[in-house]
């Protein structure tokens, strides 16, 4: 039988299959995908063979194949440096939650972000969550970055989980894709989902005022199918987004507006750091590639790790 991962809890895998039935699943034996270290052989996404086994009165099924993945989402294992960990596969769109203060999501963050969806060819879109929370100040810093990543070209969406504005252009940009939500944890991705599909009714915590950083309410990813033809995958909170799998010499692929530039660099293998007549260093100069992209690019060349609250808006 054929079907598609649900749900990973570890050791056992929630799939449906192509008859609509769901069945509790295991690995048959170890599973190593070729070219991938990964703490989890198996993700939400994945298209699986599997067979049926009846054992005592339980039916349960043993996933005997995994097929190639269009593309993937993954981070580095916490504990693991060497290894990875597979958020979710056979993506369309991946949305990226951003909050300003409530906990703050840096630019360092959210490069890290696009940049791994840039590598795997998935669809990145910014939604600016809680905007009905926000002072003229804050909105002002809003639309500000917004319009950093619109200039690039990525899609920027202001929306409000509890007042719904702009869930109906969320719904839209879903019907007929996968998507999966990320962001860090506590800035509403749960409260959306349950806003997309109330009946679904994942649960939501406060935000932690003391360290201004939400709780972890999702242990597992988990795939769901909803009512307006959409499918999501609801995603753990990320505290942190290691690039993984990028040589240096492509990096820079990966950041569009410098990709545009390259060939406009002296040096056709131009990493925009030392080498003189950077067409990238001038536009930076000129105003025209924003500071904190370019201190972002930097920080994933040199292989550093995230500075979650050392960075701020203003930096730009």
């Amino acid at each position: 039988m054929n079907g598609i991962v649900y749900k990973s809890t570890g050791s056992w895998y929630t799939v449906k299959s192509d008859a609509q039935e769901f069945y509790n699943c295991r690995l048959k034996g170890k599973f190593r995908i070729k070219g991938i270290k990964s703490t989890n052989p198996v993700s939400v996404g994945d298209n699986v063979s599997f067979d049926v086994e009846t054992i005592g009165d339980d039916t349960i099924g043993i996933i005997t194949h995994i097929a190639e993945r269009e593309n993937y989402i993954i981070r580095k294992s916490v504990n693991l440096s060497k290894q990875t960990h597979i958020i979710a596969s056979n993506i369309d769109i991946a949305f990226l939650l951003v909050t300003l203060n409530n906990p703050p999501t840096f630019t360092s963050f959210i490069d890290r972000f696009l940049v791994s969806a840039e590598a795997y060819k998935i669809k990145a879109v910014l939604l600016f969550n809680k905007i009905d929370t926000y002072n003229e100040e804050e909105l002002g810093e809003i639309k500000y970055l917004a319009r950093i990543y619109r200039n690039i070209g990525y899609e920027c969406v202001g929306i409000s989980a509890k007042t719904e504005k702009n869930i109906d252009t969320v719904k839209e940009m879903m019907k007929g894709n996968v998507s999966v939500f990320s962001g860090h944890s506590g800035v509403g991705k749960s409260t959306l989902v349950n806003t997309l599909e109330p009946q679904l009714n994942i649960k939501t915590k406060e935000i932690s005022e003391q360290h201004l950083q939400g709780q972890h309410t999702t242990t597992f990813a988990e795939m769901f199918d909803l009512s307006f033809g959409a499918q999501i995958i609801d995603t753990p909170g990320i505290k942190g987004f290691g690039m993984v799998e990028i040589e240096k010499d492509e990096l820079s692929g990966y950041f569009p507006e410098f990709f545009e530039l390259k060939e406009h660099c002296k040096f056709n293998n131009c990493l925009h750091v030392e080498e003189p007549k950077c067409a990238v260093k001038d536009a930076l100069e000129e105003g025209s590639i924003p500071w904190s992209r370019y201190k972002s690019y930097l920080q994933i060349l040199e292989g550093e790790e995230e500075h979650y609250r050392k960075d701020n808006f203003n930096n730009e």
